[in-house]
Order: structure tokens, then sequence, then C-alpha cells
């Protein structure tokens, strides 16, 4: 690996590990809360698709190093995740609702 490549692989683990250092914060926060308020499912699936485009682009650049694919896998699995939270506390507070 040349080292502009070196660098640019760099560069990208470090803004992945950057991006991805909030998504644990947002599962724990989903998961406590039992809430669905203050999350956008728009902003979710934005977010899910701009990851896999990450994957693609590296899939296709053969010269992209392992561990910015897994950072990519990674962060994806997290905020799919958190998604998931999403559609529960959804659910939970409809259940909420019609208990009242």
């Amino acid at each position: 690996m040349t080292e502009i490549m070196f660098l640019k692989s760099l560069l990208e683990i470090t803004m992945l590990i950057c991006f991805g250092a909030a998504w644990p914060i947002s599962i724990y926060k989903s998961w406590t809360s039992r809430s669905s308020r203050g999350k956008s499912l728009l902003f979710l699936v934005v977010i899910i698709v701009g990851y896999l485009a990450g994957i693609g682009k590296c899939l296709l650049d053969g010269a992209t190093h392992w561990s910015v694919v897994a950072l990519y896998v990674v962060n994806v699995t997290m905020v799919s995740i958190d998604t998931l939270l999403y559609f529960r506390n959804e659910a939970l507070e409809k259940k909420t609702a019609e208990i009242r």
C-alpha cells in the first residue's frame, strides 16, 4: 500500500471512529428511555444508506484496507439496532396511549 493510500485509509478510519462513537450512547438512550421522541426515522435511514454506500465504495475499490470495511459494518449495525429500537419504542408508546 502506498503512503497516500495508507493516509486515505487512516483518514477514513478516523472519520468512522468519530461518527461511530455516538451510536452506543444513542442505543443506550433509546433502550432505557423506551421513547422514540427526538428520533427521526428518515435520519436513521439516510445514515444507513450512507454507510452502505461507503461499504459499496470499499468493495469496488480494491485498495481499501479491510479495517475500513469492518468499521463501516460495525457502524451500520449500530444504526440498524437504533432503528429497530425506534420501532420498538413507537410500539410501546402506542400501547401506552391505548391503555390511557
